[in-house]
């Protein structure tokens, strides 16, 4: 399945990518993240600590268990914090 994958904050300044087309054979998000930690040391910098990454599967914020079966659109992004 294709999906669109976008990179918010430090996540986008590690990859060095806001957003790319990922062909993947992806169960579950956290599948995904194991695939793209796979690709290059970059991907793996940035998902090394994945208690300081948040996800939402279709615009929605969900956990890194949620399956992708449907999905077309998977954002990571760091927490958000208040002020």
């Amino acid at each position: 399945m294709k999906l669109d994958v976008l990179y918010f904050a430090w996540l986008r300044e590690r990859i060095g990518l806001g957003q790319e087309c990922v062909e993947t054979n992806a169960e579950t998000v956290s599948d995904l993240v194991e695939e793209l930690r796979a690709r290059e040391d970059r991907y793996d910098l940035a998902f090394s600590d994945l208690a300081s990454v948040r996800v939402a599967v279709d615009q929605e914020l969900t956990s890194f268990d949620a399956p992708l079966s449907d999905a077309r659109e998977v954002a990571f992004f760091p927490p958000m914090t208040g002020g």
